[in-house]
């Protein structure tokens, strides 16, 4: 009983960060992004702003839309949120532990991009159209990506569950494996696909011809613009939190451990966060934005990768 009421005390706190750290992730790769540009930049805390200020303007709706218009951005954002509350931060064993299947992730994540397209083609403009059609052409590369890299997990842990996944990873079991580091490669190309990051997308840009995220969202006002900043800011922590589960595992609590463990879990996952954050804001500023034809170049490379960590570990567990 009592470690059962500790799970879903840790699962509300767990929830309850997620929503308050995504926009200020979000501020602090714009901050950083802007320091090694020789600029000031924005505060950490500018989403938040946007956010709020937003969520206080009543949409304008096209004359054309219908009710996708009005009912996709809360879809998108409830899958994120959902999404989001099943990758361990903190802490592992939560209430939702049982129900955090990568399949179960990867099938949210999709409901939101799905809810994105949907609601850029609902608006009836060229941009919104042009942008669902990238992104969906660029989610028919990176799917079959993202699912060699839970087949590869799934191989190595023995099951799909990421709870378990993390506890197995981080005592030692699994070793290091030359499999699990080029699954990691390609989890981090889908990642910044999936999240309009450089170099399959610029986040900061709103030139037409090659926008494919902001191209979906010019047609969003008001409250239902605040709800897809807050649907993209925390799809960005839900992948953040899940490479930093997989291949950092280290430091997290179990939600039994009481609140000085939850203290010195939570200062592991920030650091994590802090951490993989601040290399996407580097890597960002150090590259160039692919041509929207190279982009699937960029995945193909990413499923090559995934295959070849597939191949080599049937080779190494004798499978093959």
């Amino acid at each position: 009983m009592i470690s059962a009421l500790a799970g879903f005390l840790a699962q509300l706190l767990h929830v309850a960060l997620v929503v308050v750290l995504a926009p200020l992730l979000v501020g602090f790769v714009r901050l950083v992004k802007a320091r090694l540009m020789g600029r000031r930049g924005p505060p950490i805390t500018q989403p938040w702003r946007d956010i709020r200020k937003l969520l206080r303007k009543r949409p304008v709706v096209a004359a054309g839309a219908t009710a996708i218009t009005t009912t996709a951005p809360h879809l998108a954002c409830a899958a994120s949120l959902l999404a989001a509350a099943l990758v361990p931060g903190f802490a592992h064993g939560m209430s939702l532990a049982p129900l955090a299947d990568l399949l179960l992730l990867a099938g949210l994540l999709a409901t939101a991009r799905v809810a994105l397209a949907l609601a850029g083609m609902d608006a009836g403009t060229a941009f919104g159209g042009m942008g669902a059609a990238r992104a969906l052409s660029f989610a028919a590369f990176a799917e079959p990506v993202l699912l060699l890299c839970i087949l590869v997990l799934a191989m190595i842990a023995g099951t799909t569950n990421l709870d378990v996944m993390l506890v197995s990873l981080r005592d030692g079991g699994v070793g290091l494996r030359v499999s699990l580091a080029l699954a990691a490669v390609a989890l981090v190309a889908v990642a910044l696909v999936e999240n309009g990051r450089m170099p399959a997308d610029n986040p900061a840009t709103h030139l037409e011809l090659t926008m494919v995220h902001e191209a979906m969202l010019l047609e969003a006002s008001g409250r239902h613009l605040a709800l897809w900043e807050m649907a993209a800011a925390l799809q960005l922590l839900v992948w953040l939190a899940l490479l930093s589960a997989l291949f950092l595992p280290w430091g997290v609590a179990p939600a039994d451990g009481g609140p000085v463990a939850w203290l010195w879990g939570l200062a592991t996952w920030l650091a994590k966060l802090g951490a993989l954050a601040f290399a996407l804001a580097v890597f960002e500023s150090a590259v160039a934005k692919l041509r929207v034809f190279r982009v699937p170049e960029f995945l193909g490379a990413a499923l090559l990768l995934a295959a070849l960590a597939v191949a080599l570990l049937f080779v190494s567990t004798g499978l093959a």
